[in-house]
């Protein structure tokens, strides 16, 4: 069996994002070794992703296009929320927003040709498939909204929550689409088995305990303003 550079360039990609992800959340949140795990998770997804939007697009797959620009988008703004100096943004934060709001309109669109159509399907996806992908898409489209009226982000709770949610809501979709959507590719004796639930939906379970950490707590100290916004995120001091 042959597989294209692309092909071999996603499934690699998402291996080794699901392994860095995992190794990150395993690390102290601001210490080195958190640092380096996030980055390879950062390049290896967006390899990941990019290839696999790709190859949806050129196998007119809807739903795995939706998937790979969505996880691209999520990481992508992830990452350039931890570089960011306070106060700072560009015009890749309006390019994103953009990507965001058409993504949006996009979807909710077709989960309503969905609704209306006499199969209640579009592509072969149901209405609330789209929906969730649109839901999703806008609300991070006014947390663009938001930050750009703001100014940018600034060092604390909100850089944090920022690139807590969106690298790991990144990380769900590559691991719910592995364990669950490829289980094809696991031996026989090993498919349909309610245990990959767990690692698909982890990072979910994980993204809301630090959300709640970091919102509702004083887990996270505020480092000077002072510092590049990539040193000064990976600054942060978790207390307890």
């Amino acid at each position: 069996m042959s597989f294209s550079p692309i092909l071999v360039l996603h499934i690699s990609g998402g291996i080794t994002g699901i392994l860095s992800g995992a190794v990150a959340m395993c690390f102290r949140k601001g210490s080195r070794g958190h640092a380096v795990a996030g980055r390879i998770f950062v390049i290896a997804m967006l390899c990941m992703s990019g290839a696999g939007s790709y190859l949806a697009f050129m196998k007119s797959q809807t739903g795995n296009l939706m998937g790979g620009v969505m996880t691209f988008y999520m990481v992508a703004t992830a990452w350039a929320t931890a570089r960011r100096r306070d106060g700072e943004t560009s015009m890749f934060d309006w390019g994103a927003l953009l990507v965001a709001l058409a993504f949006g309109a996009v979807a909710m669109t077709f989960g309503l040709q969905a609704v209306y159509s006499p199969t209640g399907l579009r592509e072969g996806y149901p209405p609330a498939v789209y929906f969730i992908w649109g839901a999703v898409a806008l609300l991070s489209a006014a947390g663009d909204i938001r930050m750009l009226v703001r100014g940018g982000v600034f060092l604390g709770a909100q850089r944090i929550v920022r690139h807590l949610w969106r690298m790991c809501l990144g990380l769900f979709i590559a691991s719910a689409s592995f364990f669950l959507g490829q289980q094809k590719v696991f031996p026989a004796s090993l498919r349909g088995l309610s245990v990959w639930f767990v690692p698909a939906f982890l990072p979910l379970v994980l993204m809301l305990f630090w959300l709640v950490r970091v919102r509702f707590t004083n887990a996270y100290k505020r480092t000077a303003s002072t510092h590049p916004a990539g040193a000064g995120f990976h600054k942060q001091a978790l207390q307890g």
